[in-house]
């Protein structure tokens, strides 16, 4: 669906994209992370056909964004980080002007709008002018905008800035109904616990680099590396730690009296199969538990990383 190959954008002597690369597949919602002034908007509005690349390439369903921006803005529906609404016309009307932008007319526009207006729950609002809106309806009222015309592409960039905590979820229940739609989403944001259930894929991005990719469950894989499992056993502490050291995924086993923490690469059905080896092997344990991790920490730790390494080595990070 989307291939963004070696993407550059300079402004000024401030590099903004820095031959970024990127897919995303058909029907995957992509999270797209990083702090302030990491490239993301600017990422996102090259994709959109909003601004012009200093080099590299971008094709959307085999389309060439660079070159054939009117076309891609046929096929993508793009939410910005700060919109304008028309505040002088009833939602209705609005509704109706977006889809008139591409040929949808008359009844058909009509049986379209109000279809849209029940998924961003703003039904009740179609006689209400948009100025009446809160923040968070005309949230959902631009996102319900972005799709008039069925695109094959959601560009949504921090679609929940400045929310509070209802009007967020909110919108994350009308983007969980568009995922199980299969629509393909690429979904920026700093609300990272959010995006790690919204979506199937992150991407960290940090000056303009790519430094992280990959599934939701293969990145909470590394970050499980560096979160031990702790396991408080009643009895048989020497025969726990025989039956782990013959695991290949376990690391770094530390005992403190009858508390065991080790380091696990495998994933929650490999934990699984090692609480069921320790019980069969008739070990009295109390408590077995990952300690907590999530989005968050790996966007502190990727960041903090490439803050302490210099521009080389920075090259030669990439995804841990």
């Amino acid at each position: 669906m989307v291939e963004v190959e070696d993407l550059y954008k300079k402004y000024g002597e401030f590099t903004a994209v820095d031959h970024l690369n990127l897919t995303v597949a058909d029907g995957e919602v992509l999270g797209f992370v990083g702090p302030n002034g990491a490239g993301k908007t600017t990422t996102m509005k090259i994709m959109a056909g909003l601004v012009q690349a200093d080099g590299g390439s971008v094709k959307i369903s085999g389309i060439d964004a660079l070159k054939e921006s009117r076309m891609i803005k046929r096929i993508i529906g793009y939410m910005p980080d700060f919109f304008g609404v028309y505040d002088n016309l009833k939602v209705m009307e609005y509704m109706e002007f977006y889809a008139s932008i591409y040929g949808i007319t008359g009844s058909k526009a009509e049986k379209l709008c109000r279809k849209l207006m029940e998924l961003v729950d703003l039904t009740d609002k179609s006689e209400f002018l948009v100025d009446e809106l809160s923040r968070g309806m005309k949230q959902r009222l631009c996102l319900a905008r972005c799709l008039v015309h069925d695109p094959k592409l959601l560009i949504l960039d921090e679609p929940a800035s400045g929310l509070d905590p209802r009007a967020r979820h909110g919108i994350q229940k009308i983007i969980k109904r568009l995922k199980e739609e299969k629509k393909t989403i690429i979904i920026s944001s700093h609300i990272l616990q959010e995006l790690s259930e919204l979506c199937t894929s992150v991407g960290v991005i940090d000056h303009g680099k790519m430094v992280v990719r990959g599934t939701v469950d293969e990145i909470m894989l590394h970050l499980n590396a560096s979160n031990p499992i702790q396991i408080h056993i009643n009895d048989g502490v020497q025969k726990a730690i025989n039956v782990l050291k013959n695991e290949s995924k376990v690391k770094n086993i530390s005992i403190s009296d009858k508390d065991i923490s080790i380091g696990f690469l495998g994933s929650e059905e490999d934990e699984a199969e090692l609480l069921k080896k320790l019980i069969l092997n008739d070990i009295k344990l109390s408590s077995f538990a990952r300690q907590s991790g999530n989005l968050e920490e790996i966007f502190m730790k990727v960041t903090e990383k490439r803050e302490v390494l210099g521009d080389e080595d920075k090259d030669k990070s990439g995804i841990w």
